[in-house]
């Protein structure tokens, strides 16, 4: 165990503590709240809760757990990942379901990283140690196409594009109900939801995210759409298409009906990542991949095609 002892900084004035000490430590803000239970957070001496309020000048004293290496490679193959593409800069992957780009705290299953590892491709060694190479990512229950940088120039270029848009995200998503325009764009800033810390959610003042969508086939309750994001924010799909009240299908974290996912067989989001465009970091020539819908939303998808 260790203790920290540090004065309330001014922002953070009339905060909660969990939220306050969460932005204060980076640590999330269930993890704070089971420090207060455990009294292990006090201000000016005294245990405080989780909904306790800082107040600037107070002397917070917070004993922390012995830090565990939760980001440590496990080099291993990775089921049904296969190679797209790769040559001596970058190694583009179809990723599987189940499987996290790189390791965090809590994942304990299978990653790209480890699993190119165990393939014997070399990456860049640009990034911290547990995500090398890694340039954008998916979530472990979406599946599709993704790129991986192996040099270090790739690395700075990769990153570049991603910051800057150039780079062209397709995806394509089984939601629920029948959106209102068929074609249109969804702009609402992103944040981690208020009370739920494993969710995103739309929140004022959040990270700007855009999303462009057309729905391209529909089903009685269910619309076939193909997306491209504009900017790149966790979950960002997903929590856009809740907030519209048409959630990917499938997503029960985030409001879909559970009686349909079961009908069609699904345990996770009818989410897929079907296209990556960008510039080649060596050459700047343009270079597109595409994947194929994986066995369980291809299935999903041909039982709504045998009813309509």
């Amino acid at each position: 165990m260790s203790a920290r002892m540090l004065p309330v900084p001014d922002g953070l004035e009339g905060m909660r503590v969990d939220a306050g000490l969460a932005k204060l430590l980076g640590l999330s803000r269930t993890t704070v709240a089971e420090l207060a239970a455990a009294g292990d957070v006090l201000i000016d001496g005294k245990p405080a809760g989780k909904s306790d309020r800082l107040l600037a000048g107070g002397i917070l004293e917070v004993t922390l757990p012995e830090p565990v290496n939760h980001n440590e490679v496990i080099v291993e193959p990775v089921p049904g990942m296969t190679i797209v593409f790769q040559d001596d800069d970058i190694v583009v992957v179809s990723k599987p379901v189940g499987v996290a780009v790189h390791p965090s705290p809590g994942w304990t299953g299978p990653t790209v990283v480890g699993g190119l590892a165990a393939a014997g491709l070399r990456i860049s060694t640009s990034g911290s140690a547990e995500r090398q190479g890694v340039v954008h990512r998916l979530d472990a229950g979406t599946t599709g196409v993704m790129v991986v940088a192996k040099s270090e120039h790739a690395y700075t270029m990769l990153k570049r594009a991603f910051k800057e848009r150039t780079v062209d995200k397709g995806y394509t998503a089984l939601v629920q109900g029948h959106p209102d325009p068929t074609r249109g764009t969804i702009d609402a800033p992103i944040d981690r939801h208020p009370r739920q810390d494993y969710r995103y959610a739309v929140v004022e003042g959040g990270r700007p995210s855009i999303t462009h969508y057309e729905v391209v086939e529909a089903f009685p309750g269910a619309s076939l759409a193909e997306i491209k994001l504009e900017t790149g924010r966790t979950h960002q799909i997903r929590v856009h298409f809740s907030a519209m009240r048409h959630p990917c299908v499938g997503d029960l974290t985030y409001g879909a009906d559970p009686t349909l996912a079961k009908r069609l067989g699904l345990t996770r989001q009818w989410l897929h990542a079907r296209t990556l465009g960008f510039h080649h970091p060596s050459d700047g020539r343009w270079v597109q991949f595409e994947t194929e819908f994986p066995d369980d939303l291809a299935k999903a998808l041909k039982i709504l095609r045998s009813e309509n």
